[in-house]
């Protein structure tokens, strides 16, 4: 169909808005109600970096691979780490970075779709969702953005960010913050069926509140769940859950918080990425000693389970 009008654009997007639910959840797995424990010593620290954060961890070529966050203290780089358990790491180094005169190109979701990996990250200002894709991890071709803004007075009109990206069924759906022109950051959702191409729900957002962020999503015991952030007015930052039947009407679990137990991650604890496995739920996490609005955290990066 072909747009007619300009205002009939912004209203609703040529096809980019829709109504959607995701498939029903997966029954194997761990069901709840969980509890916390993580590793008392980073598994990647930052060494020579500002911060390292976000991690966003997949099983490639034999392999556990992580597409992290790194801060030098000017921009954001995305870096890569490989382990053979998701405990120990090795550092490849930076292998994505922001243009010259960029703020980012980090902050990032990655899956592999099959014999790439496709990661969804941060780029440009105001911050949209771009997509690079690798057949080796290191080296990356940018297809450009492919989620942007919102429109006037939108819940997502000023910026998208936070990207998790995952695959159910016939669809990609990715999870993602918007900020509206009151500085609000709340939970939308989008869907895709190559990864590349988004339609944004109608009913966005799916998750109400002021400075609410980095969510991750998975299925297992018969509910859909989402680990997000929350921020505090003064930039601390804990993990709170969320459940939902069809992964678009959620439900907060009240009275669950996971926040930093150790020096290192003691006023922050946020970005999440989770791996379902058959006895509990392995998330690894951003940790900071220093809660700061956006770098300079000592940022490091955890490891911790539910169960």
């Amino acid at each position: 169909m072909r747009c007619l009008f300009p205002a009939l654009l912004l209203l609703t997007g040529c096809g980019r808005y829709a109504d959607f639910t995701l498939p029903a959840p997966q029954p194997e797995g761990p069901s709840g109600p969980f509890t916390w424990e993580a590793r008392a010593e980073p598994v990647i620290a930052r060494g020579d970096a500002a911060d390292v954060l976000n991690p966003s961890v997949v099983r490639f070529h034999d392999a556990y691979w992580n597409l992290y966050s790194e801060y030098d203290g000017k921009v954001w780089h995305t870096s890569a780490a490989t382990s053979p358990d998701g405990i120990a790491w090795t550092k490849l180094g930076r292998v994505l970075s922001p243009p010259s005169g960029g703020y980012i190109a980090a902050n990032g979701s990655a899956l592999v779709v099959g014999d790439e990996i496709f990661y969804w990250y941060e780029t440009g200002y105001p911050l949209r969702i771009a997509l690079a894709r690798s057949r080796d991890g290191r080296t990356w071709t940018s297809a450009g953005t492919v989620l942007d803004q919102g429109p006037y007075r939108s819940f997502d009109e000023r910026a998208v960010a936070d990207p998790y990206v995952i695959r159910a069924g016939d669809f990609f759906y990715l999870y993602y913050l918007g900020q509206d022109r009151a500085a609000r950051q709340q939970l939308g959702l989008a869907r895709s069926p190559d990864g590349i191409t988004w339609e944004k729900l109608r009913a966005n957002p799916i998750l109400e509140g002021t400075r609410l962020g980095e969510p991750a999503v998975w299925t297992s015991g018969a509910n859909w769940w989402m680990l997000f952030h929350i921020r505090a007015p003064d930039e601390q930052r804990h993990l709170e859950l969320a459940s939902s039947h069809d992964g678009v009407n959620w439900t907060r679990i009240p009275d669950f918080q996971i926040t930093g137990s150790y020096p290192w991650d003691n006023k922050v604890l946020a970005d999440p990425t989770v791996e379902v496995q058959p006895n509990q739920i392995r998330v690894w996490f951003g940790g900071g000693d220093i809660a700061s609005p956006d770098q300079n955290l000592h940022g490091q990066i955890g490891l911790g389970v539910l169960r």
